[in-house]
């Protein structure tokens, strides 16, 4: 114990105002103090470090700190290992303060997230196997080759042979003829069953039509290829020769400020957290209102997401990961690079997670942090003198990001900030399909599409869920629809005399079930999150924020199926549930349940288990709101080999907030009264090619001269 008391020495010197942030994710030495702790209660015995990370404090202690002059939080830390030999999961809570394990447990029947050291530990054990190598011989690749077969280890989903009772993947099998090459255009026809905690190949599933390796070219996409594939003598790299650089200055640097790991920008102040599940947490979010502090949301994140396939064909039933809970947003977390990844004046942060010995290890530029030009704010120009009296503000955006990979896909992940409080998540979908070889005379049927000779790509969807816990203006909300409609009142009424009326209906829920609610495009539907008991001076209706969403794909496999019974929170765009500090941490975070990983789909856990049988009050009270989105994608060539960014996105828009346009106060662009119009004078002016010398004509025309045509009156 001496060890730990010198651990928690170290870590809690220093004054208050040295100790991290409660909601700041655990620093390399948090993970080490941990790690160690937990080694010494199992000295002896051989564990691999699965997650250490922060458990959050309860949302009640956070706020008694915060806003009333409470105790600052215990540091705690949540962990979980993997013991050789035994079949449950140890997971626990360690006080980092006092350096004292505080909970211990082990849980059967689950499985812990996967790693990239899986990942990575699964390509190894698949090449030495002998009956792997005699499967590769049957698909026409030589045991001298075997360092040119690959594997994407995907999580086994839920397979009734094995459940929960050993730690599984499932191995999808390519070849490359290079490194260099990319493997998805040359798919195998099996795939290993390995377990992890034994490290071996228990099983292979082998289909009852075989199809050899293809003898097509491999279609990659690295500059030498694109050389090869589009290059000339006039043009050797074919690449386009008309895509000219973009720069992006900040020549008075950022409007941002930073302090630790809390954002000030805008008007707008919240906490950015990360963790290995997560990735990035955005929390204790407030508006400055000149000078009056409003809150507007606890906690937003990316709870989880599935990602189902839509062939019926044995394996394939398998592929629907759920990437968040099996996998962790924040363990397949890309190191980004200036300039690239993202552009302009940018700030990062790292991420840091535990190796399998409890090591910690970093993730450089985790987070990428940046503004971009946001476009118009707003503009109005009176046409009674030519447009000459005029007012435009131009806005900036503030972006929080970050980029995973789950295998095969790239998900770029963009929180953006607009001045007028608008907040958008937008995804970015990049990568590559997941494909399946077909052989030369077979059909692909409705369930795929061939993208290349002897490539099948399948339909499949990526669905996410958005947790957002509200705290508009306080910490009772509620939650409603709002659809278009057209008047009741028939046309030729008194009340609709011309029949054009039309108007929002509002319906609030006031149960669980209540919120149990779909898309509707026929009626615009939208979702308001308020404060009832925050009325606006001027509209007579409570303080909100609207959840503007419209990529809403349903789940579209039937009831019963593997997919809906382990994604619940899938088959309603939205729930809403009372938040509740739950036995073992954080209320309510993981709407598919703590352990995803071959979970079958069963029981009460998760979304299901809060759903209960739907009598829970959501109206006025502490809730929390779950948004499902996303799309389906029919795969086409335009694809493959590496797609183009898919774009989806959605926004929480400020309604009866304010009690006016809340950019007023932002400095415009360029301004003229009438007044001024007519008595020649200049008004406001920043953006003009006079005054702004970072911008200029794209061709002859001169700076004076587009100036003075257009200002001059008409």
């Amino acid at each position: 114990m001496e060890r730990l008391s010198q651990l928690a020495t170290q870590l809690t010197s220093g004054s208050t105002a040295t100790a991290p942030h409660p909601l700041d994710p655990l620093s390399p030495s948090e993970i080490k103090a941990v790690s160690d702790i937990v080694k010494s209660k199992y000295a002896g015995r051989t564990i691999n470090f699965n997650t250490v990370t922060l458990r959050e404090p309860v949302k009640k202690v956070y706020y008694n700190w915060k806003e009333h002059n409470g105790p600052l939080p215990p540091r705690l830390a949540y962990f979980v290992v993997v013991e050789d030999g035994v079949s449950a999961i140890q997971e626990g809570v360690v006080d980092i303060g006092s350096g004292v394990l505080v909970e211990l447990r082990q849980t059967e029947g689950v499985q812990p997230i996967l790693t990239p050291d899986d990942l990575q530990k699964t390509e190894d054990i698949v090449r030495s196997d002998p009956e792997v190598i005699r499967q590769c011989g049957i698909s026409g690749i030589p045991p001298s080759e075997m360092a040119n077969v690959y594997c994407d280890a995907w999580t086994i989903g839920y397979d009734e042979r094995w459940g929960a009772s050993r730690r599984l993947q499932q191995a999808l099998m390519y070849w490359r003829s290079d490194e260099d090459d990319s493997h998805y255009s040359h798919p195998l026809d099996f795939c290993p069953i390995v377990d992890m905690n034994a490290k071996k190949v228990i099983f292979i599933d082998i289909p009852t039509r075989r199809r050899k390796v293809s003898k097509h070219k491999h279609s990659s996409f690295h500059p030498k290829h694109i050389s090869e594939k589009f290059g000339t003598k006039e043009n050797p790299s074919g690449f386009r020769e008309d895509n000219t650089p973009i720069n992006i200055t900040q020549p008075n640097g950022v409007s941002f400020n930073l302090q630790g790991n809390v954002m000030t920008w805008s008007n707008m102040q919240f906490h950015i957290g990360f963790n290995y599940r997560e990735g990035i947490v955005l929390s204790d979010m407030s508006y400055n209102d000149h000078g009056k502090i409003r809150p507007m949301f606890h906690r937003i994140s990316l709870s989880e997401m599935i990602v189902p396939y839509g062939s019926p064909d044995f394996p394939h039933q398998r592929k629907h990961a759920l990437d968040i809970g099996e996998y962790g947003a924040g363990n397949c977390t890309n190191p980004l690079t200036l300039g690239c990844d993202c552009k302009g004046v940018i700030h990062y942060m790292d991420a840091h997670f535990p190796n399998k010995d409890g090591e910690p290890t970093t993730v450089k530029n985790a987070i990428c942090i940046h503004e971009e030009d946001d476009g118009l704010l707003f503009k109005h120009s009176d046409f009674r003198d030519d447009f000459q009296t005029t007012v435009v503000t131009r806005g900036k955006k503030l972006i929080i990001s970050q980029i995973f990979t789950a295998a095969n896909y790239e998900y770029c992940l963009y929180w953006i900030f607009r001045q007028d409080g608008t907040i958008k998540l937008e995804v970015r979908l990049t990568g590559i399909l997941n494909t399946y070889i077909c052989a030369e005379d077979e059909e692909t049927g409705p369930w795929g599409t061939q993208v290349y000779p002897q490539v099948n790509a399948h339909n499949h969807q990526h669905l996410f869920s958005l947790r957002i816990h509200p705290r508009i203006d306080g910490d009772n909300n509620s939650a409603a629809t709002s659809d278009a409609k057209p008047s009741p009142y028939p046309f030729g009424s008194k009340e609709n005399m011309y029949g054009n009326a039309f108007y929002a209906h509002k319906t609030t829920f006031k149960t669980v079930k209540d919120s149990l609610t779909d898309s509707d495009a026929s009626t615009s539907r939208t979702w308001d999150m308020f404060n009832p008991n925050s009325i606006n001076a001027y509209s007579g209706k409570p303080a909100s924020y609207k959840l503007v969403s419209t990529f809403c794909s349903p789940v579209l496999a039937q009831e019963g199926s593997l997919v809906r019974k382990r994604a619940p929170w899938a088959c309603h765009t939205t729930e809403v549930v009372p938040y509740v500090d739950e036995d073992h941490g954080y209320g309510r975070l993981y709407p598919s349940g703590d352990h995803v990983a071959q979970w079958s789909g069963d029981g009460a856990r998760g979304m299901r288990k809060w759903i209960g049988d739907g009598s829970d009050n959501v109206e006025n009270t502490d809730i929390v709101f779950f948004h499902t989105f996303g799309i389906t994608h029919f795969p086409a060539p335009e694809d493959f080999p590496v797609m183009p960014t898919e774009i989806f996105d959605l926004m929480l828009r400020p309604r009866h907030f304010f009690t006016e346009n809340p950019v007023l106060d932002v400095k415009p662009s360029y301004a003229k009264t009438t007044k001024e119009v007519k008595a020649g004078a200049v008004g406001h002016d920043t953006c003009s090619l006079n005054i702004d010398k970072t911008s200029r004509l794209a061709f002859n025309t001169t700076a004076s001269e587009a100036a003075s045509s257009c200002c001059s009156k008409k």
